[in-house]
Formats: C-alpha cells, sequence, structure tokens
C-alpha cells in the first residue's frame, strides 16, 4: 500500500501478484518447531537494501547500518510463489530468514560462529539478539571494554544447537550468555555450563526482558518519550516589549 501509494488493500495486492516478491505467513511462536526451507527454490541472496526489509528491522530497533553489514536480502520460490527475507548466514551455508510475516531458515540449520580472534565470546541465542546488541553497542562505545576487534560471537539461531556450539565454546577463555529469560533459555546455558564450557550467564542484566530485542526497544521507546518530553518543556525565548518613544 505504501509503495503503490493506496489504501486500497485489494489492489495493492493484484499489484504485487506475480510480479513483486512478498511474503504473507504467520508468525511463528517462539518455541515451535520453525519451518526449514528444504523445499525452498531459485534462492537467490542479495544485498540488503529492500526498503520494506530495513523498515521491519528498524520497527524492531536495528540500525540499518548495522543491519546491512551484517544481513542479506533472501529471495526464493516455494509452491510456485516468491519470498523475501532479511537473511543471516550460519557457517555451514544455510540461513536464518526473518521478515514481519515469517520465521524459518534455509537449510542446513546451524550455528554461526563470527570470529574476531578473541579468546573470549558472547553467546546469544537468535540473530535479531546479536543486532540488538551491536546496536546497544554502537549507542555506547567502549562500555569500559578494551580497545581491539573486540569479542567473538556464536549466534546459536535455536537453542536446539547447543550441542553444535559446545566444541567451539571449549576452545575459549571465557564466554558470556545472553540468551533468553525463559525456561528454554536456562535449560542451554545449563547444558553448556554442565558440559564444562567456560559460560557465565548475564541475561539478569536485563532480566525485566524476555531477550535482548525486548530490552532494547523497551530503551529505545525510553529515550524517545525523554526527547519529545524535553521539546514539550523547553521554554520560548520572551522578547522584551520595545521602549516607547517619548514624544
Amino acid at each position: 500500500m505504501e509503495l503503490q501509494k493506496t489504501r486500497d488493500i485489494s489492489y495493492a495486492l493484484k499489484t504485487i501478484e506475480g510480479h513483486f516478491p512478498a511474503a504473507f505467513r504467520p508468525v511463528a511462536s517462539p518455541r515451535q518447531a520453525e519451518p526449514q526451507a528444504t523445499g525452498y527454490r531459485q534462492v537467490r541472496i542479495d544485498p540488503l537494501t529492500n526498503p520494506v526489509l530495513l523498515g521491519y528491522l528498524k520497527e524492531r530497533g536495528i540500525l540499518p547500518e548495522i543491519a546491512k553489514e551484517t544481513c542479506k536480502e533472501v529471495h526464493f520460490q516455494n509452491k510456485g510463489k516468491w519470498y523475501f527475507a532479511v537473511g543471516f548466514a550460519n557457517r555451514s551455508g544455510g540461513y536464518e530468514i526473518r521478515n514481519k510475516y515469517l520465521k524459518g531458515s534455509i537449510s542446513p540449520k546451524e550455528i554461526t560462529h563470527i570470529k574476531n580472534g578473541s579468546d573470549r565470546c558472547i553467546v546469544v541465542e537468535g540473530f535479531m539478539d546479536y543486532l540488538s546488541f551491536l546496536t546497544l553497542k554502537a549507542a555506547h562505545p567502549g562500555n569500559g571494554q578494551s580497545k581491539g576487534n573486540g569479542p567473538d560471537y556464536i549466534v546459536l539461531n535455536s537453542v536446539s544447537n547447543v550441542g553444535k556450539a559446545i566444541p567451539v565454546l571449549k576452545e575459549y577463555k571465557s564466554a558470556l550468555c545472553l540468551l533468553d529469560n525463559d525456561t528454554a533459555g536456562r535449560q542451554a546455558f545449563q547444558q553448556m555450563a554442565k558440559a564444562g564450557c567456560p559460560v557465565r550467564d548475564k541475561s539478569d542484566c536485563y532480566r525485566e526482558y524476555n531477550d535482548l530485542n525486548d530490552y532494547l526497544l523497551d530503551r529505545k521507546m525510553a529515550q524517545e518519550n525523554k526527547t519529545d518530553h524535553q521539546h514539550e518543556t523547553v521554554p520560548k525565548k520572551i522578547e522584551k516589549p520595545a521602549k516607547k518613544q517619548s514624544g
């Protein structure tokens, strides 16, 4: 509707049908099994430039420059229809894919290991958490950390991938876990700890929120409200009345 400059939903859908890739699928529950796109065809990986996808990430609080550097734009066909989504690559050539209506993956399902040459690592559950962490980090550069390339990262892409992450984690001196504040997140941490990984649970830093993205969105909203309030309370400049000329 935005692209076609119309309020007529039917007209907008007919305009893009068969010509413009679109995805209209219900969002899966975060803890349901995610659909793996073994049947997806004609997969094409492009730089992330689509304004609809960038707008979706902006709604999630993610900085566009971080998204463009970290993610891709994935186009694919499923059952004769075209779809497009934000894509995040894993170490085996598969992709996690997201848009406003879709949460899935293109096989194989794997972890993502981002190497910066560090002996310490940060572990997050999904790539939206990874983007959220980078966005928060960009808002507070330094943050008491030493200079350098920064830590390595492991994005699980699903708590079911913990077993694949354990051998990698054992190679590090320390690892901070920023997993979801739910049963699955706590169980994932316990599994890594019991396996002898040098992990520390840091989810308490955002204990009032389900995950890092919820925390980021709340901080962003609070900052916007603070800015709006400051604009409302700034007093207008009072001009002194001109002196009357005598005579």
